[in-house]
């Protein structure tokens, strides 16, 4: 019988006080060798080091943002939908790659469409005393961040703008964005065109509805409620909500779906279906491998990089002290066309 491999005995940390006995300096020493300030002899500050090297120290942080005269912890929050999806993990990276170029560490968590997990975590942020926040929200209303803004915490919307409070925001305009998708199908002869959409109460979705029904109207097409399938919240909630809809004795010929994890769920029930090469569709934000489908996955492409730039930097502009008036940023969208939004309906524009 081989012995078993055992776990290591969990040591406490080093503690500033284990690095001045094992130095023999003072706490105030440590303190100014650990912080980079001057006044100390190049022997002492060797001491120093070598004890924080032989000690593993590594410095509290929260600690130290106190003993600062601009109490700056040198990290931010960013709390996002979900980051497990595309969306949300790209503008995550180009906010991270903008604050590590600021030496700031980024605290990142999702909400998941959650309020009282977005107070909770607000909360958890505060404790950490973390310098600003950028935020996709799931409450509606946040008149609940007042305390913190008015103690300084400086914060960005993203993907959907503050309500009851003046607050920098980042959105794209997924009104227009939708309704350019929806033209482009019935420009292509669809007359019939289903819509799948999120939860109604998030602004993004209910404005990409509005974009839906604007194209209708103007090409002078009915809405159709049995068409308008909302509150879906999963790749197999948009399959089976799809899967239904081309059973149906009168289905869709093109399908516009609101977000990436409903689009692939369409993309799922068409293939089920033999009827990826039949039926038109488009979503809107873009995913991996959607341009390696087949057919391609035509899309309403954000450009997520930017969003994310954008955001830590209006973030970065009022932690660094400009208190000048509210705004809002618009980055761009584009209709990226692949192959699948080209399948031409059975009436010809």
């Amino acid at each position: 019988m081989t012995d078993q491999p055992t776990m290591p005995a969990a040591r406490a940390r080093a503690t500033m006080k284990d690095v001045a006995r094992r130095a023999g300096v003072s706490l105030k020493t440590v303190s100014r060798v650990v912080n980079g300030e001057p006044g100390v002899v190049e022997e002492l500050s060797t001491r120093v080091r070598d004890a924080v090297a032989a000690l593993n120290y590594e410095p509290n942080l929260s600690a130290r943002s106190l003993r600062r005269l601009d109490r700056r912890s040198s990290t931010i929050a960013v709390l996002l939908e979900d980051l497990s999806n595309p969306y949300s993990a790209h503008v995550l990276r180009a906010i991270e790659s903008t604050a590590r170029e600021r030496g700031v560490s980024v605290l990142a968590a999702s909400l998941e469409e959650n309020p009282e997990r977005e107070r909770q975590l607000l909360v958890a942020m505060s404790r950490h005393r973390v310098d600003g926040v950028i935020i996709a929200p799931a409450s509606a209303d946040h008149r609940h961040l007042l305390d913190e803004q008015r103690a300084g915490v400086p914060f960005v919307f993203v993907d959907r703008p503050p309500r009851h409070l003046r607050a920098d925001a980042v959105v794209v305009d997924g009104r227009c964005g939708t309704r350019a998708a929806v033209d482009h199908l019935i420009a292509h002869g669809h007359r019939r065109i289903a819509f799948l959409g999120d939860l109604r109460r998030i602004s993004t979705a209910a404005e990409r509805l509005l974009g839906f029904r604007d194209a209708l109207e103007a090409a002078g097409l009915p809405v159709d409620p049995a068409l308008v399938v909302t509150e879906l919240r999963s790749v197999e909630a948009a399959r089976e909500a799809t899967g239904h809809l081309l059973d149906r004795g009168d289905p869709p010929t093109a399908f516009f779906a609101g977000q990436n994890f409903l689009t692939m769920g369409v993309v799922y029930a068409l293939r089920a279906h033999g009827a990826s090469h039949r039926v038109a569709l488009v979503g809107f934000d873009d995913f991996d491998l959607a341009d390696v489908l087949d057919p391609p996955v035509t899309v309403v492409a954000q450009d997520l990089d930017a969003i994310g730039r954008c955001a830590a930097d209006l973030l970065f502009s009022r932690i660094d002290g400009d208190s000048g008036d509210v705004r809002t940023a618009s980055p761009p969208w584009r209709l990226v066309a692949r192959g699948s939004g080209e399948i031409a309906g059975p009436v010809q524009a």
